[in-house]
């Protein structure tokens, strides 16, 4: 069984900085196409970052040039360094792993809380 597991989370004061960490178990990391994913309450769940098996990455316009998305196969890890953040960037974030389309796991989801 895959799972996922998120950290990272917290809360951040505008133009701080976090960095999310998303531990996957069960099955190869390697075979995962892996992205980031963020729902405020009563909306759709919607991409922020991506990172192909390969290393592409892609991004919302809304991270661009501010989140940097990455993964490390040896330990099963993908991050979503986050930076300059911004009141509206406040959401829980929610890990994926796609398996070629066929397969999609989700993390648990963790809290980004961006306040003065």
């Amino acid at each position: 069984q895959v799972q996922l597991v998120e950290s990272g989370g917290g809360s951040v004061q505008p133009g701080g900085s976090l960095r999310l960490s998303c531990v996957v178990s069960g099955r190869g990391f390697s075979l995962f196409a892996m992205g980031w994913h963020r729902q405020a309450p009563g909306k759709q769940r919607e991409l922020v970052a991506a990172i192909s098996r390969g290393g592409r990455t892609d991004y919302a316009d809304s991270g661009k040039g501010r989140f940097t998305i990455s993964r490390d196969n040896a330990k099963n890890t993908v991050y979503l360094q986050m930076n300059s953040l911004k009141l509206k960037d406040t959401d829980v974030y929610y890990c994926n792993a796609d398996l070629n389309g066929a397969s999609q796991y989700w993390g648990q989801g963790t809290q980004v809380t961006v306040s003065s």
